[in-house]
């Protein structure tokens, strides 16, 4: 793969970044189901990885993982380290575990989103901000209502997948 073929793939994915931040931030969150809004950032950087495999799953994970910590609030940094360490995990997952199509995405997603919301629980349950059974009814219903749109999101990164330039045998 040349510099430029690079160069235009990953620019390519980065577009396509872009309406799903858009959807995140000002659709759906204007408009929460049940109390909350979706996730749909780290359910992107799952899409990559498992698409894409291992490396290229952390290097995406890192890039939304530091766009997440700009958009969501007080993440102190998290998201960067850990959609990172998420995409090497998908993307690890669905090389050689799962498959690399849509149900590899399904179950990859739940188990990125599981991760995510279980360690904000734990935070929350450790600084003794709420009751474990309202962090945990929380985060069900968030995770449930993300996972509604791995399908959108994973038809859009696969689409471009599809389209963008491939690893050369040369």
């Amino acid at each position: 793969m040349t510099r430029r073929d690079f160069l235009i793939k990953w620019g390519v994915y980065a577009l396509a970044l872009l309406p799903v931040w858009f959807c995140e931030v000002y659709l759906l969150n204007r408009y929460p189901l049940f109390g909350v809004s979706p996730m749909l950032l780290p359910l992107a950087a799952v899409a990559v990885a498992v698409l894409e495999g291992t490396v290229a799953g952390a290097g995406f994970g890192l890039g939304v993982g530091i766009l997440c910590d700009a958009v969501y609030f007080n993440p102190d940094g998290a998201m960067t380290v850990g959609l990172c360490l998420l995409g090497v995990g998908a993307g690890a997952l669905a090389q050689y575990v799962l498959r690399q199509n849509l149900l590899g995405c399904l179950l990859c997603s739940l188990l990125a989103l599981l991760c995510i919301d279980g360690a904000r629980v734990l935070v929350w349950l450790i600084g003794g901000k709420a009751a474990l059974p309202a962090l945990l009814s929380l985060a069900g219903r968030e995770i449930a209502w993300s996972m509604v749109f791995v399908f959108p999101v994973y038809a859009l990164f696969l689409w471009v997948f599809r389209r963008v330039p491939k690893k050369t045998v040369l």
